[in-house]
């Protein structure tokens, strides 16, 4: 699925580069692993090559799905209007977050912006704000090939479109 050198997105991480593609002993089975190298904060991490893909190991998007991200965050549909408890909206927030996945990411940062806009966010909802913002804005910029400071500014902006 992924070779060395491939830029590759681990959920509630960001995107990573693959460095290393390593066989180890593990107990009486030998296991290969991708080693990643998360961009945005140096960690490495190493993901057993069969659960790659239940883990959520995904390749980065590609310029053509950019225009779908912007939809949602543009649009005003979706979210938790009413929804009756704050609990149940940021176990939402927080497996879609899990999920890995940028329209998810972007569902949930739109979400939060939405919110924002009727009531003050709790610290727990102002982290997830925080956390969807750089996971989505980290591998947009990678995708668009333009700084990530950019990208944040031109998220808001389509936030704030409406």
């Amino acid at each position: 699925m992924f070779k060395i050198g491939d830029l590759a997105v681990y959920p509630a991480q960001g995107v990573g580069r693959v460095v290393a593609i390593e066989s180890k002993q593990v107990v009486e089975h030998h296991v290969t692993f991708y080693v990643l190298r998360i961009l945005s904060t140096d960690t490495i991490i190493r993901i057993p090559m069969v659960n790659a893909k239940s883990v959520g190991l995904r390749k980065v998007i590609n310029e053509r799905e950019v225009p779908r991200i912007y939809a949602i965050l543009k649009s005003r549909q979706g979210g938790h209007e009413g929804s009756p408890t704050w609990n149940k909206r940021y176990r939402d927030y927080h497996n879609k977050l899990k999920s890995g996945s940028a329209f998810e990411i972007a569902e949930v940062l739109r979400d939060l912006f939405v919110l924002k806009s009727t009531k003050d966010l709790s610290f727990g909802e102002r982290r997830m704000f925080d956390t969807a913002m750089s996971l989505l804005s980290s591998e947009l910029s990678i995708v668009l090939e333009s700084a990530e400071a950019k990208v944040q500014d031109q998220l808001r902006g389509l936030l704030q479109a409406n």
